[in-house]
């Protein structure tokens, strides 16, 4: 029994460390997203991290606003749309880039081939490879975006589909206070 409550937190620690894993080592994400631009080398290289420019804000409505509170572990998990789906997940501001699982993206209308995955992403239960995608469009309530990048995890490495940076940076503003999310584009 001991023995399977020590797995259990093993497992659980590292899963909640692979968005740690994504800010700390940023570099491994440059080929992939080099490579989401077209320049697509025969080998994996590591470069640094481009996020796709925002868009022109000008000819956006602006004020829309949507406020996440922390739930009782202090996560802003929230439901969000992918390509028109409703789909549980977690924003996570650690997150380099948006992180979804096999299982979302194909409930998305993502199909990936085994080599698709071929972008190796480091993780606290080791290596693993990764697919880089662009999500059509990714909708928080009335915040919406198109064309956001992410990867793809095998649903055993992925529990929770995370909303990072690559989606955060393209807001007008987010920001954490008094235990709330508030985006704003």
């Amino acid at each position: 029994m001991l023995r399977n409550l020590l797995i259990l937190g093993v497992l659980a620690a590292a899963s909640a460390s692979f968005p740690m894993l994504y800010q700390s080592n940023p570099q491994m994400f440059e080929g992939l997203l080099k490579s989401a631009v077209g320049n697509r080398p025969a080998v994996e290289t590591q470069t640094d991290l481009n996020f796709a420019t925002a868009p022109d804000r000008s000819a956006q409505p602006l004020g829309r606003k949507v406020v996440i509170t922390a739930d009782a572990r202090g996560h802003f998990t929230s439901a969000f749309k992918l390509n028109g789906r409703t789909v549980d997940g977690m924003i996570d501001t650690g997150a380099t880039l948006v992180a979804i699982n096999g299982s979302t993206a194909r409930k998305i209308g993502i199909s990936l081939n085994a080599s698709d995955f071929k972008h190796q992403v480091n993780t606290a239960n080791g290596a693993i490879k990764a697919a880089l995608v662009t999500v059509d469009r990714l909708q928080i309530g009335k915040i919406t975006l198109d064309g956001v990048q992410a990867v793809v995890l095998d649903d055993k490495a992925l529990r929770t589909n995370l909303i990072g940076l690559s989606f955060l940076q393209r807001l007008e503003k987010y920001q954490v206070e008094n235990g709330a999310l508030l985006l704003v584009q």
